[in-house]
């Protein structure tokens, strides 16, 4: 099951937990500026949600701006459980293939 996300997705997908229940993408560009300390493209990101929305680990549902906003209509993503159990297995994956590599431990 943890195989069907590529690296980016996983990280995508971690950043969309963090934000909460629900975010639009450029929320997600920022997570990930923030937290890996280098630029990441807000297409690519829009693009890996729109491909994880059609293998099911997140939805999406178009919004009006906010309150004083203004603007126009943002897609808005979610992640699925289908994603919490994706992401567990692969979390449980790595921590079985890091058991033992000490030469990396600090």
């Amino acid at each position: 099951m943890a195989d069907v996300l590529g690296g980016f997705e996983h990280r995508v997908l971690l950043a969309l937990m963090r934000l909460g229940e629900r975010s639009y993408s450029v929320p997600v560009v920022r997570e990930l500026e923030r937290r890996n300390d280098r630029t990441v493209s807000p297409a690519a990101v829009y693009l890996t949600l729109r491909r994880l929305e059609k293998k099911g680990l997140v939805t999406s549902v178009m919004e009006p701006p906010g309150e004083g906003e203004g603007g126009r209509e943002r897609r808005v993503f979610a992640i699925t459980p289908q994603a919490v159990e994706v992401l567990r297995a692969a979390r449980s994956e790595l921590a079985r293939l890091w058991d033992g590599v000490e030469a990396l431990e600090p």
